[in-house]
């Protein structure tokens, strides 16, 4: 099993989720240390080593090495706003 690693723009995000929501993303996030690849995950294009995961209206962007995923971004799956957060991120 890997360890989290989440940054402080995800948790924040998450923490402020309606008791529904926050449940499938601790969910979801919890399977990717499980299985950081899942089938229903997805490189992203243009950004090496970092995949997308999308929760009902949500999105997670992660990475992961051989012990740890590294939750970078959760957000709403709007992929223009998405993009530039990982570009601020760069």
């Amino acid at each position: 099993m890997y360890k989290l690693d989440i940054s402080k723009k995800a948790f924040d995000f998450i923490k402020n989720l309606q008791a529904k929501q926050f449940k499938q993303v601790q969910i979801a996030i919890l399977e990717l240390l499980k299985n950081p690849t899942p089938h229903d995950s997805k490189a992203l294009v243009n950004y090496p080593n970092l995949f997308r995961k999308d929760i009902g209206e949500y999105r997670v962007v992660y990475r992961y090495d051989t012990e740890v995923v590294y939750i970078m971004l959760v957000d709403k799956r709007n992929d223009d706003e998405i993009y530039k957060q990982l570009k601020r991120l760069s």
